[in-house]
């Protein structure tokens, strides 16, 4: 148990770096591109992707671990099934991808640019690959060599990030800069520096691809395709709900601007990110708490519990960037402040997406995953028809709400089905009570903002909000006793 704690917090320790990190790319960007449009050129393609690594890797991480753990099955012959499959396929699509890369291009809008889709085809394919050599990691408990690994690939993309795109700049009078350093190929370099990191951490990774004897295996490959590409489906309809707003934009918005507007939506889109980061460490503190307090992790008033804190934290998170905004858009350039409008929009998705997931463990505890697919499928359907109806008209601030629209009637639908199947005591009260207080300090804050004019008011008055609200959420679920190691000093 302590060893699984141990790896618990390495993996997720470096998985919050890792997004933090990478995180701080985007004032970088924001503020060194020479236009929105070069921004909306990285929001664009980074969300394609993220769609192409999930369909590349077809299930093959959850299959490995699936027929690794299997009585009767080699490890070494499921890995090099595995690792052999994602191989041909994943250049199989690189090679295809450069070849075609011109019509491609040219029907995403990027003619002039080609060189923008091969690079990204051969980075997909890098990661798709480097999947199961990572998944192996897992599968071995080499918890510190995978985080170090993934680490490695964040401090190499923004060391390079900050070489072509600040010290370049700065050097090119030099020879031995202006010899290769083209200053207008800009938002290019994103992608070199893209590239050369993922290469550097796939040579890295080689001692690790060939740990095992060779022993492929088709009837193996078979199986373990027949168990795994149905995960495909779900993780497609999964990660379309996550970025098909930023896919499909270009393609529904009728402005000539297009590019443009995508940038200010995808800066302003990551700033409400601090939500989803702070959520996911909340998480790690939080669940040992909560289910520290039932001895049956499997307890559905466990679940209750965790599945109110993590509201609780949530309004705390969105009423602290609402109220701070104007301090935090410093985070982005000036350029796109005017997108700014999107990101309590945001907030709110990052809860219902947030609440929806909590929810998700009915159907897996009850052997029901179909519904998970069911879901999925449904949230890309409204997503699409929200986008395809409202972006030509509203642009981006459609996008948001699209997205908005579709966790919140996912989540809804997920808890009532949810609640025939199995039973779960969610406080709806207590949530309720701190909903409409949420609400209400959100429109006080508002008010004041709209009536007296001023940033500084506004955020005087938002930080007494805030203090009512935390000592709300103290005096109801938190008490300063229950906190661990200081508590005891709060018994009397």
């Amino acid at each position: 148990m302590l060893s699984l704690a141990k790896e618990t917090a390495i993996y997720g320790l470096s998985s919050i770096i890792g997004k933090f990190l990478n995180w701080l790319l985007v004032p970088l960007y924001t503020y060194v591109l020479a236009e929105q449009a070069d921004y909306g050129i990285v929001t664009n393609l980074y969300a394609w992707t993220a769609l192409l690594l999930v369909i590349l890797t077809y299930g093959m991480e959850t299959g490995f671990f699936r027929f690794a753990n299997k009585d009767g099955e080699s490890v070494a012959t499921v890995y090099s099934t595995a690792l052999t499959s994602l191989f041909v396929t994943s250049f199989l699509f690189a090679l295809l991808a450069v070849l075609l890369r011109y019509p491609i291009a040219s029907a995403m809008g990027y003619s002039g640019h080609e060189e923008f889709i091969a690079l990204l085809a051969v980075v997909v394919a890098m990661d798709a690959f480097a999947s199961l050599p990572f998944a192996y990691l897992r599968h071995k408990k080499k918890a510190i060599r995978f985080a170090a690994l993934k680490l490695l690939f964040v401090f190499l993309n923004i060391l390079l990030n900050i070489f072509f795109l600040v010290v370049c700049p700065r050097l090119q009078d030099y020879a031995f800069i202006s010899s290769w350093y083209d200053p207008a190929y800009g938002v290019g370099y994103v992608f070199v520096a893209n590239i050369i990191a993922t290469g550097i951490q796939t040579l890295c990774l080689l001692p690790d691809i060939l740990a095992e004897k060779y022993n492929f295996s088709f009837p193996l490959l078979r199986s373990m395709l027949r168990y795994s590409l149905p995960l495909l489906i779900l993780g497609v309809c999964g990660i379309m709900n996550q970025t098909l707003d930023r896919i499909l934009f270009p393609f529904f918005y009728t402005g000539s601007d297009a590019q443009t507007q995508l940038g200010i939506y995808g800066a302003c889109f990551k700033v409400a990110m601090v939500m989803m980061m702070f959520t996911q460490a909340f998480r790690y503190a939080y669940e040992p708490f909560v289910f520290s307090k039932h001895k049956d992790r499997q307890s559905v008033e466990a679940y209750a519990d965790a599945m109110k804190y993590y509201i609780i934290f949530s309004y705390l998170i969105l009423l602290l960037m609402v109220v701070y905004l104007d301090l935090l858009k410093f985070i982005i350039a000036p350029g796109y402040w005017e997108g700014l409008v999107i990101v309590p929009i945001v907030l709110w998705t990052y809860i219902f997406q947030g609440v929806y997931f909590n929810l998700s463990f009915w159907y897996k505890l009850t052997d029901q995953t179909r519904y998970g697919a069911y879901f999925s499928l449904l949230g890309v359907v409204i997503t699409f028809a929200l986008q395809a109806w409202l972006v030509p008209y509203f642009g981006y601030i459609a996008s948001a709400f699209s997205s908005t629209i579709c966790f919140f009637l996912l989540m809804l639908l997920s808890y009532f089905i949810g609640q025939r199947h199995l039973s779960v005591p969610y406080d709806l009260k207590r949530i309720g009570l701190y909903t409409l207080v949420v609400v209400a300090m959100l429109a006080a804050y508002y008010v004041i903002r709209t009536l007296t004019g001023s940033a500084a008011v506004s955020m005087t008055a938002g930080t007494v909000l805030i203090i009512i609200y935390l000592a709300l959420l103290l005096k109801l679920d938190f008490p300063l006793s229950a906190l661990p190691v200081v508590g005891k000093y709060f018994n009397h």
